[in-house]
């Protein structure tokens, strides 16, 4: 049990609290303790009922069982991998904007739900996917592996993904909408105001700072390059993609 500690207590506070909320929720599902259908979105009881708590407890929740159990475990592997990279990576001393990455990302999830009224009721699979199609665009050109022994560029994990998950759990629409709102946030945060010089539409809020302030030796503050990478980009003439972050190998510690 003290290794389970250990290792619990070393994962990033953010991702900590995530991974710990996606197993806790869906276990006090399955023991009865909440019923499940109080925990599911649905658009209407949240619009017209006021039931204020299911996009957050939708966001956690999966109904774990004979037939979900194999999806539910591989997901919730992918938020633990991908989720403590970008966190101890890109995010690296940053826990007030890695929590804006999420906020913003879960924002878009549910307004595409409720405003599409689409007849989608977990959120758990889509806001892990847009985390990983954020570490895969940082990661672009990094050589994965995946299972079987093949092997790819990260840019194309969460499209490769998404077809593991329709073989397994037969739906894509949840990792549909996951790569799409990553990829809202990659192009609005880095692509947008770093590649092709445009304003900069997403930032932090101060009280995130304030609550979540940053720690000595993260990397520089998004949508503005460091200045560093600006005078390389200057002895270059200007050209030239930006390297966002390290890559990994899938499975890698």
């Amino acid at each position: 049990m003290s290794d389970i500690g250990d290792w619990f207590r070393s994962i990033p506070a953010i991702t900590r609290y995530w991974f710990a909320a996606t197993v806790a929720v869906p276990l006090i599902g399955k023991l009865g303790l909440i019923s499940p259908a109080y925990l599911f979105l649905w658009p209407e009881a949240f619009l017209y009922r006021f039931q204020i708590w299911r996009p957050i407890t939708a966001t956690f929740y999966f109904p774990v069982g004979p037939g979900t159990g194999f999806l539910y475990l591989v997901n919730l592997y992918f938020l633990y991998q991908y989720s403590t990279r970008l966190e101890t990576g890109a995010f690296d001393g940053r826990p007030a904007d890695y929590l804006f990455m999420l906020l913003f990302n879960w924002i878009c999830i549910v307004t595409k739900i409720t405003g599409l009224a689409m007849d989608m009721q977990l959120l758990m699979i889509p806001l892990i996917m847009s985390v990983l199609y954020v570490w895969a665009q940082l990661n672009r050109d990094m050589i994965v592996s995946f299972w079987f022994g093949t092997r790819f560029k990260a840019c194309y994990l969460p499209w490769v993904i998404l077809g593991f998950n329709y073989i397994i759990g037969g739906s894509v629409i949840n990792e549909l909408i996951g790569n799409l709102v990553g990829h809202l946030y990659f192009f609005l945060m880095f692509r947008y105001p770093m590649d092709l010089g445009g304003r900069n539409f997403l930032s932090t809020p101060q009280f995130l700072y304030r609550w979540l302030p940053s720690r000595r030796g993260g990397v520089s503050g998004f949508g503005v390059p460091p200045a560093s990478m600006r005078r390389a980009a200057d002895q270059n003439g200007g050209g030239g993609r930006h390297n966002w972050g390290q890559g990994f190998r899938l499975g890698d510690q």
